[in-house]
């Protein structure tokens, strides 16, 4: 396992998580669904596109600022809400809040999240969304809404892709529902991988075990962690839903999980204010596109009526750059903080924003582009079909 100090890239990052988890947490983190194609298809898209560079150009700094439905990013990056984290590593949304805080982005907390909106919201200086699944129906879901909104959330990020959970092949063989369950006979089997991880469980036991969801409360009490895909699959989130959620929200909204043109225009004509172009980290319907081969599609749809947003397979800050010169104007980062978060807590989001930031102020200065808003088509060329 790489010490922090050793750590050069989010590769790094991901070996040292899953030399600390056991094998079902890291392969929550890691895996997606049925035969992970549209998970390698992600990172795979970005080798398909070259830099087109303007050499012989000074570039001594970049202005990368730039805002996102009201909320002010140093540079067009958020952190991605990552369900499930405080199993991770017990600091889990507080980690990533804080470091998001810190590095001057924002970062959407999930509702199936270990740690209370107003916690994670205590220890955060900075701006924050809140990440939204129907679970538990209009009466569980807008008392939430109420809290995240007293407490300063800015931005309502609600997640359109989720109707069931998907198959994910890798927590059905790790017995991920077993050891999450209350029968210890269950779970004996899998517990030798878990005893081989003496730090995590140490840490897992001490923070007292599977946490609740203090976020979905139903019948005067937080939902257990071992509900959920079952909670999942009667929380489809319809068009006519943003109706009510409107309502209930205020502030702006932005869709997560449009794939297509006509999604896009969808998300338009409900009144949200942006949208985030994803297939859920390939962990929700396998062998759709990878999120970088429709992104124009989606930018075209959009036009100048809402923003657009990217998400999936981003690794490096040259990934973002290429995701910006398409149209998107900011860019989720997902599995690279959280292998971070998984390994090294606090300093491990500190650590992979630091490579980000640096990944990108480089390329775009190697470019020799002073403003992410100059930044389009001009700067890449297909490399592959």
């Amino acid at each position: 396992m790489p010490t922090l100090a050793q750590v050069t890239n989010i590769d790094d990052l991901r070996i040292a998580a899953k030399s600390r988890l056991p094998r079902g947490v890291f392969d929550y983190l890691d895996g997606a669904a049925e035969a992970e194609v549209t998970l390698r298809e992600n990172i795979e898209a970005f080798g398909e596109w070259n830099f087109r560079p303007r050499n012989g150009s000074k570039v001594t700094k970049v202005e990368s600022r730039r805002t996102i439905c009201g909320t002010d990013l140093a540079v067009p990056m958020i952190l991605a809400p990552i369900g499930y984290s405080r199993l991770l590593h017990p600091r889990g949304e507080i980690a990533a809040a804080r470091g998001a805080s810190e590095a001057g982005i924002t970062y959407a907390l999930p509702t199936i999240a270990g740690h209370a909106i107003e916690a994670v919201r205590a220890e955060s200086k900075g701006p924050l969304w809140y990440q939204l699944y129907t679970i538990g129906g209009r009466a569980t879901v807008e008392p939430a809404l109420e809290r995240a909104r007293k407490a300063g959330y800015e931005t309502l990020l609600v997640t359109i892709d989720t109707p069931v959970a998907g198959m994910r092949e890798r927590d059905v063989r790790n017995g991920n529902a077993k050891l999450l369950g209350k029968s210890l006979m269950a779970k004996i089997p899998f517990l030798p991988e878990i005893f081989m991880h003496p730090r995590w469980l140490w840490n897992f036991l001490k923070d007292g075990g599977v946490p609740a969801l203090p976020n979905i409360v139903i019948d005067g009490k937080p939902l257990e962690l071992i509900d959920v895909s079952l909670a999942l699959s009667d929380a489809i989130l319809t068009w006519d839903d943003l109706k009510w959620v409107r309502a209930a929200w205020p502030g702006p909204i932005v869709m997560k999980g449009v794939l297509t043109a006509e999604d896009a225009r969808r998300c338009v004509d409900v009144g949200a204010q942006g949208l985030v172009v994803s297939n859920h980290g390939g962990r929700q319907l396998d062998s759709v596109a990878a999120t970088l081969r429709v992104l124009p599609e989606i930018v075209a749809a959009a036009g100048s009526q809402i923003e657009v947003l990217f998400d999936g397979g981003v690794r490096r800050g040259a990934d973002v750059v290429k995701a910006l010169c398409m149209g998107a104007r900011a860019v989720l980062l997902g599995r690279g903080y959280a292998y971070g978060m998984a390994a090294f807590g606090d300093a491990g989001v500190k650590r992979a924003l630091e490579i980000f930031f640096a990944d990108f102020d480089r390329t775009m200065k190697l470019l020799g582009c002073d403003s992410v808003d100059k930044l389009d088509m001009s700067y890449l060329r297909r490399a592959k079909p």
